[in-house]
């Protein structure tokens, strides 16, 4: 029904308007099939009857909403993995960076890697989380680099990335995948970039699958700037922004307080302040805000700004805005609203900063009574959806983009708080009085609990109408009427208000209607007594006039509602197999094309209009437009092929229109209706404001405005949550109409005829009803598929109960059983409905029906509800075609908001004429079954029946759990369908066989010819225990058994026969090349041609000898997971082809790879040799081999009260029924062949199911991301293997601390099938101490893969080999198994002829004849002949399929405690060969390759240009001490350093010094393996596998401070830049541009020499060149190094030279006067003549002295 799915996918759209929080951005999700909690997946929707609806649907009544719970709150199983890959130019020098990766409160690190810029890790982390959607897509996520963190101290931040999970979570497959998130410094932002770290971050919820990328060997350099960590649309250069959010003031906070110590003052003191302390509380991008607190008022006044600092666009979406009470103890939540940035921006080319306001937002939460402990304080957090309004905000929000030049931009992103000026009263726009009026036309369905008290219904908008706040005086005239309390002071603002009608001048709101008993409906439900008089209520309020935002939303939803009907229509076209969905589909896309109508623009009334209100018309009329002229375009595109194609881009549409209508700027808050009994709030129902607000356009009018609306109450909060939840409260048939009170007049126009309004009582109280008909009501309830099964047997005793008004009827009860076909007739006889009569036959009310399951102790469960509309037969119609007899149609149950199965039933309503029952159809069945005062299904609506016969394969049961603690011994199967059935033969010792010995059974049932109405075939399991007594075991309904049906095939199609077709077999490379290639001899001299092969001079003896070990099974592995990954990115395989100088093997064909002798590069050169890597399940691919065996899960036990039922279905399953089925109709004169065997009916030429004995070979290669299991973050793995009562623990060559181990293992088992099918691999975590902890299982059905037409015991490879890793595995030769396929298929061949043709049926294949053992020598063969129709069976007519290839499935781990998450990966394969053939060979061998010893030896001659960093005390010149440090990535440990070159002025040294270093290598990973152990206290060494790069470094040398860092390079051993040859030519291009730079390998090379430049970052974070170094590297493996040994430094054997070095450094006293010259006239000019100056002084002054006494005798003698 369609209206109820629209609720159920928009998460009622419209409240996100209040504050019920987004589920992030639900168009996303829907797309992504996540709405937790909410309905299925757009594509998969059934729209039961949409025609039943949609056809006869007047625009009086609205459609219902059968969304019982609310979807958003609930919490959800999540898990978070982010794998740190590594993390490049970070700034700083010769840092020791580690990454903390944080999620909310979480943080995890990874290990610290030292002296590096450039770190790599590829450490895996996972965070699991059990919260609500809206927390978790909140969550922020931030990666941050931290430089020397120890234990003693926190290190330093280099720099942070931030965003939320939402954003992840909205990525398509929910990942980021190999990205780099670029690193900003949060205290300086005009740093610009610090670094990047590269990353895989991937957010999986319950059921979600995460297809990863397959892991390729990561040759390919990464292009940061193009794979940045950002969602698609977002700049790369993204820039600061300051966010400007103005907070002004709030209003209508609730009465309340918080703390008891008010109340007990308030008892003493009589003092009667507000008690609120409000402030409001921002957080937005992981910080958080605050304005000041407004002591004691519930009218605060702020106008406050608070000012974000942040990257624009900013990767987190919600700014969430909460007003708060501050208290002593402890601060409580008012209200919480959440501001969605991508609602208020847009980023198109004529795009718009965020902006919002001046505007008002309302906020909703709990109730507004207060309470000590609110029991939905929650809802004011903003979880889940509001139940009262709680108060609304005034605020606006600027986003200002900062130039980091400039000198006042903000160099922090601190959280700053500023006043702002007042706004002023008309700024949000003018008042206006609004009337609300509300007529309660009918209230049923109240629950039994509450029924025996009065009951009385509240509507509240806002808070006008509210009986709590009836005291609020209003603050200015005209602005705020109270509600019930204070009548004298209301008339006095009605009656001086200009606008007023005349007539009700006296009027009061009347917000509650008066309280009455409720009468008895049925055993579970009451009725009010609304029966000519219904009580109305109507309330005056005061808001901002913003109309014509909620009418240009209500033009939007409109327009939405239409398409979504329309799609809805087109999807119940394709279900039900009607014809031409496309032309339905081309309609709608026409009306869409033409439905626009101009928005809401020409508003006399301008104040009040925002920013964000004139680019939201803009940018909504230009999505609008732009949408139309879409679906013009596409409507020419629809064709048959394409229909669902082009319905997953209408729903695009669809989703984009929903997001457009949800205005952020709020006006008139929503309306709440309450039923409150006995003064206790019981459940409530929201109704959206924009919904019923009327306008004189139609467009613009909301669609429930004026129109009679059912709506059923729902328990508010948690406690709505479950079972509790999913019963109706209440159900009333209500109108309701808003508008400005000068809009008046029109408010009863919608209400059904006949209403009169009483002018008795005071107000619009009561309406009395005058028209009434007679009617008659009848119900065809047929029967219903796919029932919840509500008992511990896993099934129900299903009836059900038929609403409709104030009456209600029962179905008989079906004992046992999830499809019950009733056939019944309920009449509903006397029918009073008040109404118009033509209103009624167009609008009829709907009937509601809910399906229980009989108990008999206690209640009945409730097991779903569904709602229908009935076809109406007015007195003067005629009862027949096109409208009449009705058809069956089916109805989706619900069951809260799950969907619990389908009902198939039809619905009348006649009307009885003036001449009684006589017009009415005679009510006449089947009268053959005797059913007592039950009356079948009338003979026009019954389905036509027809004779089908039913064959039932019985191949076996497996895997049955024990019943009631006793083990299943004698088990035997029923079949039932439409009341027919047959049992099987009973399997006497299930322990010992269980598979049954009569195969094939059948019987005879009468089916509807329509083969959509065919009922469910029930299989259901007993056990039969001593004494004649059975146990039910287990059941299941096979609901569609379409796939069962047997269609003839066509005639012609047996005369293919005559013409022969060349199937075109693409050329294979010829076998004798590949296979050398395989072989590789070095000492065989030739080549497949046979020539003699040249050696070119000057060959240097290492590259002739060409190591064997490098091709195995391991090369073509990665080989194939190129290929996937090439094939996965559309790349050619041109990427494969290596060419360089030295000869060798040349390419004949293009799909041959070139294999070049000497080059130690592994190529994927066979590309005639690969395996297929599925990156799934092998089932996945071969749809569960079920080709003619299926498996049915039997199920027992309740199902779960889950919102997502499958999940716990897995724990209801008790075993597998394994066999098929087979029907047809009995009339086909079904052609027989000549080797018919009638016993086996369809079944021809099926083995037999005897117990067979089987060897099992598993083969496990390795997992993948496993989940954690120890504290460290990491896992010591190992593999169990269990099939039957074998079990092989693998315990002892567990893998230490990894979570992707690499196995390489294989393991025989033997197993008896049918005993032993079902094989589990398990990882398992090693623990020192304590038990071993499970971390994921997978379990693989043997049988149904070794039965399987599509030959699964053994994969084909694409070549026959008979040597090598390549070798042919299977016991049987291709030969051998094509002639068997062609013997089982009935098929003429296989023909071999000459010149490589082979012939099978009309079909010649063609391939080569030649194949070469060991020794070179060539035979004749007709195998590849063989294996060429093999690997093209499923070409072949008739009987073929493809045959299950060479192959490594993925399979995901799961764990019995998370269901539905994976816990990692596992890639394996399995072999399985029956023991009565011929044994096969040796297992392959698969173990990981062993890391090759090679040694690195670098001598560092000379360096140049070295920055001079110290200056000489004496002679002032700068100098460097000079020493080269150097070490190989990840064994920083092992890192050496030169002597130290002293003195150098010019930067140049010398030195003459090796360095060697010996490491294990992976060529085919190209990575350096090292074993150390993590740490002291580690039990054993852990395995790491790193890049090979070479790290060189030069420093300067201190005697006494710390040695000072110059500069570094990194070189990537497999690719780095060429050396240059002088120092001249080496520049710093040779680092900043390495991708132009000509690159080698010192794999390939071996040698090499040259100069390389040194590079450092300086202030402006850029590189400069601070050095150059001369450098040989010498690369040799270990048997070369043994042999021709060296030592360090220049130490024995093969010593340098010492290097030749000026002897500066004694310089100084060999010329001391230049060292005195400097001293004094350079460095120290002024002081010396300071001193000199001084010196002069003092001598005069001592000459004075000295002489002055004897001067003075002698003037006193007057000498």
């Amino acid at each position: 029904f369609c209206t109820m799915k629209r609720s159920k996918h928009r998460g009622h759209k419209e409240d996100r308007n209040g504050d019920e929080p987004a589920i992030l951005e639900t168009e996303n999700l829907d797309r992504h099939g996540m709405f937790v909690g909410g309905g299925p997946d757009p594509d998969s929707i059934s729209v039961a009857s949409v025609t039943a609806v949609t056809t006869n649907v007047s625009n009086k009544r609205s459609k219902p909403d059968i969304k019982m719970e609310p979807s958003s709150g609930r919490p959800v199983d999540y898990q978070v993995s982010v794998t740190v890959i590594e993390a490049r130019q970070l700034v700083g020098l010769n840092m020791d960076p580690m990454v903390c990766v944080e999620i909310g409160e979480d943080k995890k690190y990874t290990s610290m890697k030292e002296s590096t810029n450039c770190p790599y890790y590829n450490e895996y982390f996972v965070f699991d989380f059990h919260v609500p959607p809206d927390v978790m897509f909140d969550k922020i996520l931030k990666l941050s680099v931290i430089h020397s963190k120890n234990l003693l101290r926190s290190g330093t931040l280099v720099g942070t990335f931030k965003l939320d999970v939402g954003t992840i979570y909205s990525q398509p497959e929910h990942q980021f995948f190999h990205k780099w998130a670029l690193l900003s410094d949060p205290d300086d932002i005009t740093a610009g970039c610090k670094g990047y770290v590269k990353c895989d971050v991937a957010v999986v919820a319950k059921g979600d699958t995460i297809k990863t990328p397959h892991k390729a060997n990561e040759s390919d350099e990464d292009d940061i700037e193009g794979n940045l960590l950002i969602p698609e649309g977002v700049p790369a250069e993204r820039q600061w922004a300051r966010y400007y959010l103005k907070i002004y003031r709030a209003e209508g906070l609730p009465r309340m307080n918080t703390s008891i110590m008010a109340n007990v003052k308030k008892a003493f003191i009589g003092e009667n302040k507000d008690l609120v302390d409000p402030y409001v509380q921002v957080l937005f991008a992981g910080q958080k805000g605050k304005t000041s607190v407004q002591k004691s008022c519930y009218e605060p006044i702020w106008n406050e700004q608070i000012v974000f600092t942040e990257m624009f666009p900013p990767l987190c979406k919600r700014m969430k805005i909460q007003i708060r009470d501050s208290d002593k103890v402890n601060d409580v939540a008012i209200g919480t609203h959440f501001l969605d940035l991508r609602k208020i921006a847009n980023d198109g080319d004529k795009g718009f900063l965020p902006t919002l306001g001046p505007a008002w937002v309302n906020m909703y939460g709990s109730t507004r009574t207060y309470t000590l402990m609110d029991e939905y304080q929650e809802l004011n957090e903003g979880l889940g959806e509001g139940v009262s309004f709680r108060a609304r905000l005034l605020i606006s929000l600027g986003v200002e983009i900062l130039d980091p030049s400039s000198p006042e931009c903000p160099c922090t992103t601190d959280v700053q708080l500023e006043g702002v000026p007042n706004i002023s009263e008309t700024a949000t726009g003018k008042v206006e009085e609004f009337f609300l009026f509300g007529s309660f036309l009918e209230a049923t369905m109240i629950d039994r609990k509450i029924g025996d008290k009065p009951i009385n219904f509240e509507v509240t908008i806002g808070y006008y109408g509210n009986e709590i706040d009836g005291m609020v005086q209003p603050k200015t005239k005209g602005k705020r009427g109270g509600g019930e309390g204070d009548e004298e002071e209301t008339e006095l603002i009605h009656n001086s208000s200009d606008e007023e009608m005349d007539d009700d001048g006296d009027l009061t709101s009347v917000a509650t209607t008066p309280p009455m008993k409720p009468v008895i409906t049925d055993r579970n439900y009451f009725h009010l007594p609304y029966f000519e008089r219904k009580p109305c209520i109507y309330i005056k309020s005061w808001w901002q006039d913003q109309k014509r935002r909620l009418y240009n939303a209500n033009i939007i939803d409109n327009l939405a509602d239409k398409l979504e009907d329309g799609l809805n229509d087109v999807q119940e076209i394709i279900k039900t197999e009607k014809a031409y969905p496309e032309r339905r589909l081309r309609g709608v896309l026409e009306e869409l094309s033409h439905g626009f109508s101009p928005l809401a623009n020409k508003d006399p009334n301008q104040s009040g209009r925002t920013k964000l209100d004139r680019e939201r018309l803009k940018l909504c009329m230009s999505e609008v437009e732009a949408i139309g002229q879409q679906a013009k375009a596409m409507r020419s595109q629809v064709k048959r092929s394409t229909v669902r194609d082009k319905i997953k881009l209408a729903q695009n549409f669809l989703s984009k229109l929903r997001f457009l209508a949800d205005e952020p700027q709020h006006s008139v808050p929503d309306v709440f209706i309450w039923m409150i009994s006995n003064g206790k709030r019981i459940a409530y129902a929201r109704v959206p404001s924009k919904d019923i607000l009327y306008s004189s356009i139609d467009e613009e009018r909301g669609k429930e405005c004026g129109k009679v609306k059912t709506i059923f109450l729902r328990i508010p909060g948690k406690k709505g949550f479950g079972p509790a939840g999913w019963t109706v409260q209440s159900k009333i048939e209500i109108y309701l109409w808003l508008g400005l009170s000068r809009q008046r007049k029109d408010y009863l126009s919608g209400l059904p005829n006949g209403f009169e309004e009483n002018k008795l009582s005071k107000g619009p109280g009561i309406y009395t009803h005058t028209h009434t008909h007679m009617k008659k009501y009848l119900v065809h309830m047929y029967q219903a598929r796919s029932l919840f099964a509500a008992d511990s047997t896993g099934l129900s005793d299903p009836f059900a109960r038929v609403f409709f008004s104030t009456q209600s009827q029962v179905t008989e009860v079906l004992a046992e059983t999830l499809c019950p076909t009733w056939d019944q007739l309920l009449v509903f006889e006397n029918v009073e409905l008040f109404g118009e009569a033509n209103e009624l036959r167009d609008d009829p009310p709907i009937i509601v029906i809910e399906l229980y399951d009989q108990d008999t102790v206690g209640k009945a469960d409730f097991m779903g509800r569904t709602f229908a509309k009935p076809v109406v037969k007015m007195a003067d119609e005629h009862y027949g075609p096109p409208r009449f007899p009705p058809q069956l149609e089916y109805y989706q149950i619900y069951r809260g908001n799950g969907t619990a199965g389908e009902m198939l039933a039809a619905f009348e309503l006649l009307q009885i004429g003036p001449n009684g029952k006589a017009d009415l159809p005679p009510i006449d069945g089947p009268t053959d079954i005797d059913r007592g005062p039950l009356l079948p299904v009338p003979l026009g609506i019954r389905p036509v029946l027809s004779k089908y016969r039913i064959e039932v394969l019985f191949w076996g049961l497996r895997d049955l759990k024990r019943v009631n603690l006793a083990q299943v011994d004698r088990p035997r199967v029923d079949i039932e369908c439409a009341g027919k059935g047959v049992q099987s033969a009973l399997i006497p010792n299930y322990k010992k066989n269980p598979n049954f010995s009569t195969l094939v059974k059948w019987f005879e049932v009468d089916l509807p010819e329509n083969e959509l109405l065919h009922p469910p075939l029930n299989i259901r399991v007993v056990d039969c225990r001593a004494f004649g007594r059975y146990t039910l075991v287990g059941s299941v309904a096979v609901t569609s058994l379409r796939k069962f049906i047997y269609r003839a095939t066509d005639k012609q199609a047996n005369n293919w026969s005559a013409e022969i077709i060349v199937v075109n077999v693409e050329p294979e490379p010829t076998f004798k090349k590949m296979d050398t290639v395989v072989k590789l001899d070095s000492d065989d001299d030739k080549d497949g041609k046979g020539k003699k092969k040249k050696r070119k001079k000057g060959d240097e003896p290492e590259e002739e000898e060409l190591d064997e070990s490098m091709l195995d099974w391991w090369s073509k592995y990665f080989a194939s997971i190129e290929t996937l990954t090439e094939l996965q990115r559309g790349r050619d395989y041109i990427h494969y082809l290596y060419r360089t100088r030295c000869d060798g093997w040349k390419c004949r064909t293009d799909n041959e790879l070139v294999f070049l002798k000497g080059t130690t590069c592994f190529c994927a050169y066979f590309l005639a040799f690969h395996t297929q890597v599925y990156p799934k399940e092998l089932e996945s691919e071969f749809d569960n081999f079920e080709d003619w065996l299926h498996s049915f899960n039997l199920f027992r036990g309740k199902g779960g009260d889950d919102d997502d039922q499958n999940a716990t279905d897995e724990d209801r399953i008790v075993g597998k029924f394994k066999g098929s089925l087979c029907m047809y109709k009995v009339s086909d004169d079904l052609s027989r062949d000549v080797s018919f065997d009638s016993t086996m009916g369809m079944f021809q030429n099926i083995p037999h199911n005897d117990p067979i004995n089987v060897l099992v070979r598993i083969y496990v290669i390795r997992a993948t991301d496993l989940h954690p299991a120890d504290i460290n973050g990491k896992a010591d793995p190992y593999i169990t293997i269990k099939l039957g009562k074998t079990e092989i623990k693998d315990k002892e060559n567990y893998i230490s601390k990894q979570l992707n181990p690499l196995f390489g293992k294989s393991f025989d088992v033997e197993a008896t099938f049918p005993m032993d099918s079902t094989l589990t691999v398990s990882i398992y975590d090693w623990d020192l101490v304590g038990t071993d902890d499970l971390i994921g299982e997978t379990k693989l059905d043997l049988e149904n893969r070794f039965y399987s037409k599509h030959r699964a015991t053994c994969g084909v490879t694409c070549n026959y080999a008979i040597h090598g890793y390549n070798v042919w595995r299977d016991p049987m030769k291709p030969t051998q198994i094509l002639a068997k396929l062609c013997k089982d298929g009935k098929l003429d061949g296989p023909h071999y002829g000459p010149g490589g043709r082979v012939k099978v049926e009309n079909r010649v294949f063609m391939a080569q004849t030649e194949i070469e053992d060991e020794n070179g020598l060539k035979k004749q063969t007709d195998e590849h002949l063989a294996l060429t129709v093999l690997k093209h069976w499923e070409e072949i007519p008739r009987v073929g399929c493809k045959l299950v290839p060479e192959h490594v499935e993925t399979r995901p781990l799961l764990h019995p405690d998370k269901p539905g998450i994976e816990q990692g990966r596992i890639e394996m394969w399995v072999d399985m060969f029956p023991k009565d053939m011929t044994a096969p060979g040796p297992a392959l061998d698969i173990s990981p390759r062993k890391p090759k010893k090679f040694e690195l030896r670098v001598i560092i001659w000379n360096t140049d240009e070295v920055v001079l960093e110290d200056d000489d005390i004496f002679t002032g010149e700068k100098s460097s001490d000079i020493f080269v440090r150097g070490w190989l990535k990840g064994q920083q440990e092992d890192k050496q350093d030169t002597d130290v070159h002293y003195h150098s002025i010019t930067g140049e040294g010398n030195f003459n010094w090796r360095f060697v270093y010996p490491f294990d290598y992976l060529m085919a990973e190209e990575k350096i393996v090292i074993s150390k152990k993590e740490s002291m206290f580690a039990w054993d060494e852990t395995e790491y596998k790193i890049p090979a790069r070479l790290n060189l470094q030069v420093w300067d040398a201190d005697h006494f401070s710390a040695d000072d860092f110059l500069g570094a390079i990194e070189l990537d051993l497999n690719r780095f830049p060429r050396g240059a040859k002088t120092a001249k030519q080496c520049t710093i291009q040779m680092v900043t541009e390495e991708t132009e730079m000509p690159v080698v390998s010192i794999f390939k090379q071996k040698r090499i020499k040259g100069w390389w430049p040194f590079v450092a970052r300086n202030e402006d974070d850029e590189f400069e060149l601070t050095g150059k170094v001369e450098a040989e590297l010498h690369l040799l493996t270990g048997e070369e190094a043994e042999k021709s040994p060296v030592g360090e430094g220049r130490n024995e054997p093969e010593p340098l030279e010492k290097p030749n070095r000026p002897d500066t450094s004694l310089q100084w006293l060999l010329t001391p006067f230049k060292a005195i010259k400097h001293l004094v006239c350079t460095q120290n000019k002024w002081l010396a003549i300071r001193i000199v100056a001084a010196l002069l002084l003092l001598a005069t002054l001592a000459l004075f002295l000295y002489s002055m006494p004897g001067y003075a005798v002698k003037k006193v003698l007057g000498a």
